[in-house]
């Protein structure tokens, strides 16, 4: 493809074309743009679903936005011939597709792995879909509720006692967005060796399993099924939220060391010598009267100079902040975890920055603009039309 605007980063020179909807594939693909790929968003003609989603401002999606930023949007029918002459065209100089169609879909439409990849060797084909390619369930339709359902971390997710509740963050789409970043570069660097594409096979359900952690560790340890324990790690202690005498405020006190000097700062140095709380096993077992007796320390004194307080001591706890508290944080501003980007009308919009941050490239605060529907038709074209000239 020829040369065109991109984002610095160390994809630079690959060309993706992108055919996914909502989020999991446009996260993995927002991530690859982020890293300097070029990102040439393929839609059906009623654009992508989440064009429609809210918020909106000024009409048009933030939601899209915030995951559609620096890409470039052609509308195709991959049923119509003519646009199918153009798909392929662009399939020629592509270095990667990632979509996130249920399983056989592509193939129907002659644009499957197999097809692809006796057409283009060199391709490496990328798809996120809720069960993956093989199983019973691979033909299932799925949302991030389902897996994050399915695959156990609504059972581990709210206070013991209580409904089921889902992660406050489309944790189901978004793992899966990140895994299929993953296996692409992957991918890329098994390329630059052998010369080959290959297929990367992702499922969401398959992610929520993959991040399970300590849940399966002491389910296979012990035989247990784990259930929820609000903000309790399962085999830390004290790891939790406290109240204080304004608010609350989280504590992470991950060893006997760290215990010692939580004690102290709070005015209770006697507690790190008690025998209910002299080691991680004896608090974990007694964590009901570790956090009363925390409690009635800290009730004494605001969040705030508690924060101050321990924070000096080097005991590791925080606030716990809103969403406006955390795109205010210095440490995040600091970090360029907010950053801008023009909408399709004009407007700077806000949204979160890249976590992934690299000596050899900058990480600039603006980013390329959010893609109206097909506005980069006609360059394309030109761009495929010069190319067979």
């Amino acid at each position: 493809m020829a040369d065109v605007e991109q984002t610095p980063g160390p994809l630079n020179g690959i060309t993706v074309i992108d055919l996914t909807r909502v989020l999991a594939g446009p996260y993995c693909t927002m991530v690859l743009s982020d890293l300097g790929a070029r990102i040439i968003k393929v839609e059906a003609p009623q654009g992508d679903d989440a064009r429609a989603f809210g918020p909106f401002v000024d009409g048009e999606s933030a939601y899209f936005a915030s995951l559609n930023r620096g890409k470039e949007s052609i509308v195709l029918n991959l049923k119509d011939d003519d646009d199918r002459a153009v798909f392929d065209g662009l399939l020629e100089k592509a270095d990667v597709v990632v979509e996130n169609f249920r399983p056989g879909a592509l193939d129907r439409l002659g644009y499957g792995w197999e097809a692809l990849h006796a057409r283009y060797p060199k391709l490496i084909y990328a798809a996120a879909s809720g069960f993956g390619h093989s199983g019973p369930y691979q033909k299932r339709p799925a949302y991030d509720l389902v897996v994050q359902a399915m695959g156990g971390i609504m059972s581990l997710t709210g206070e013991p006692g209580s409904p089921p509740a889902r992660v406050g963050t489309s944790v189901g789409d978004i793992t899966a967005g990140l895994f299929t970043a993953i296996g692409v570069n992957a991918a890329l660097f098994h390329r630059t060796q052998t010369g080959e594409g290959m297929k990367i096979d992702v499922a969401m359900l398959d992610c929520q399993v993959a991040i399970l952690e300590n849940a399966l560790a002491r389910y296979f340890a012990t035989g247990t099924v784990p259930g929820p324990l609000g903000t309790r790690h399962p085999s830390i202690t004290p790891f939790e939220a406290f109240a204080t005498g304004d608010g609350h405020m989280v504590i992470a006190a991950g060893n006997d060391a760290l215990f010692a000097k939580l004690c102290e700062s709070t005015g209770r140095a006697e507690l790190a010598t008690d025998d209910r709380f002299a080691t991680n096993a004896a608090r974990a077992a007694n964590a009901d009267a570790l956090k009363q007796e925390m409690e009635a320390a800290l009730s004494a004194r605001s969040t705030s100079e508690w924060l101050e307080v321990l924070e000096r001591a080097g005991v590791p706890c925080g606030p716990i902040n809103n969403v406006g508290h955390v795109v205010e944080d210095p440490q995040v501003s600091a970090r360029n975890m907010v950053v801008s980007a023009q909408s399709m009308g004009g407007k700077t919009l806000r949204m979160a920055g890249n976590p992934i941050k690299m000596s050899a490239f900058a990480d600039p605060a603006t980013r390329r603009a959010v893609p109206a529907l097909n506005s980069a038709r006609d360059a394309i074209l030109r761009e495929l039309a010069e190319d067979k000239d």
